[in-house]
């Protein structure tokens, strides 16, 4: 699986290096930014929070009387704590609201309380943008771009296509369709089953969501910053906009990583199940 990963991943540069944007306008010739540079080159995000827009409404954050203190920003903490959102943050529907509450009396009772992904789930888009400790990879060819996560399964299409599909299913990661604006990949995401969250507090939402996201590199191609906008008239009021960075780092060649290996509930707090195979693979 290694050896095929770096072949991909090697012949992903080379076609990208003569490729030609497609835009939703039609072909168009013009210079396409390389988020893998090399065989080794990843993403990592620092922290498993979205960053607040400038101005504007903003994601899901912590209560204040409750901060979050992650293990992820402040490694050396002593103290880190569990999540407990602001439900009365104004994006958010009441039932939405009702539904963050529930999830915050898990965290002040004092019991465990992990977000899917450390319990082998998908946490879909836009909380893709949140898996931290372990870099994201990009496979640009002139057809799609993937982007891996490198650990267990968490792998996202991103078609280079012109419009959605005319009926689409929900799945983990939805339907994304992209495009290049100048130095920026622009994916456009639907179809996101509700099983998913859109971010680590367990923010709930409908089939509506709606997620586009804008790629692009700066601080001299140091830093890989994710702009989104977000939409879900089903659990939302107004549309809301939120900010990624991850900080580019070179890897030794990747590796497998099987998530639930020895992953158990070792305090018999009933932190949920694990993602279970309906056939054997052979």
């Amino acid at each position: 699986m290694r050896q095929v990963f770096r072949m991909r991943l090697a012949i992903s540069v080379l076609a990208l290096a003569g490729a030609a944007a497609l835009g939703p306008a039609g072909a168009q010739e013009t210079a396409i930014p390389s988020f893998a540079p090399s065989a080794n080159t990843g993403w990592q995000a620092p922290d498993d929070d979205f960053i607040h827009p400038d101005s504007g409404p903003g994601p899901v954050t912590f209560d204040p009387a409750h901060p979050y203190i992650s293990f992820y920003k402040f490694p050396t903490n002593p103290h880190p704590a569990f999540r407990v959102a602001d439900p009365t943050n104004p994006i958010l529907q009441p039932w939405a609201a009702e539904s963050l509450r529930k999830t915050n009396e898990r965290a002040l009772s004092g019991r465990t309380i992990f977000t899917p992904k450390e319990r082998c789930w998908p946490i879909g888009v836009p909380g893709f943008l949140l898996y931290p400790a372990q870099p994201v990879y990009f496979l640009q060819t002139p057809k799609e771009v993937v982007m891996i996560w490198n650990q267990d399964h968490q792998v996202r299409h991103v078609y280079l296509t012109d419009k959605h599909s005319a009926r689409v299913a929900p799945s983990w990661f939805g339907e994304s369709i992209g495009h290049y604006e100048g130095d920026t990949l622009v994916v456009d995401t639907i179809g996101l089953s509700t099983r998913t969250f859109v971010d680590n507090y367990q923010t709930p939402h409908t089939e509506q969501l709606h997620v586009v996201e804008r790629f692009h590199m700066i601080d001299g191609g140091k830093t890989l910053e994710a702009n989104v906008h977000v939409e879900d008239p089903g659990a939302f009021t107004m549309p809301w906009n939120a900010v990624q960075r991850y900080r580019r780092v070179e890897t030794s060649p990747q590796f497998e990583s099987v998530c639930a290996e020895n992953n158990f509930d070792h305090f018999h707090q009933d932190v949920g199940s694990f993602p279970v195979a309906g056939k054997p693979d052979f």
